[in-house]
């Protein structure tokens, strides 16, 4: 499984609209812009924590702002 297939494994756990933003596959960098789906109504935080889990789990750095430009969650990951 590539880093791209296991990220996307993650996000699509956790039930969340996501899009790469800028990747470089060589360098396994990862730039992600994070939306809860319409109608799901688990708080912004604690959304974060639960991917935050995962990529920890999965060896990947993670680095995140909550509410960027009117996304809830950008996040670079590394591994």
């Amino acid at each position: 499984m590539t880093e791209r297939q296991l990220i996307q494994e993650i996000l699509n756990t956790v039930d969340v609209i996501y899009n790469f933003v800028n990747t470089d596959d060589d360098k396994k960098e990862y730039e992600i812009v994070i939306n809860r789906q319409d109608g799901d109504h688990r708080p912004l935080e604690n959304v974060n924590k639960e991917i935050k889990d995962y990529f920890t789990e999965a060896n990947f750095s993670y680095n995140e702002e909550l509410n960027d430009n009117g996304d809830d969650i950008h996040v670079q990951v590394k591994r």
